[in-house]
């Protein structure tokens, strides 16, 4: 059962997110995205650049904030799916890997870091 637990956090935030980022001005385009056993949580444009986002939600500071969970396994992932999507749509020249944060205390709004660029 808690795995269920971890997964409606996790989707959760990633909704968090998606709401966030088109706030932003950002144009999501796929939720999700998997190439293979990996898998983009949003991806997304803004002024003519592709983001490739890694969205890490926590409940609790337990384990530290959520995007010091984002660790090279996860990076190296994210770039992997992110080189199958660029295969299939290579039109898109300018692109970044991005981290969203979100931590959603059980009853409170989310708050949310948007960390650009990261590699």
């Amino acid at each position: 059962m808690a795995n269920t637990s971890k997964q409606n956090t996790g989707k959760a935030g990633e909704w968090a997110a998606h709401q966030h980022l088109e706030q932003l001005g950002f144009c999501v385009l796929h939720n999700n995205w998997r190439h293979g056993h990996a898998e983009v949580d949003i991806i997304a444009s803004k002024n003519g650049v592709l983001h490739f986002v890694e969205v890490k939600t926590r409940r609790s500071q337990r384990f530290g904030y959520p995007e010091a969970q984002v660790n090279a396994a996860k990076l190296n992932k994210l770039k992997e799916a992110a080189e199958g999507f660029l295969y299939a749509y290579p039109q898109w020249i300018n692109i970044q890997f991005d981290i969203v944060s979100v931590y959603q205390p059980v009853g409170q709004p989310p708050q949310i870091l948007v960390i650009e660029d990261v590699f």
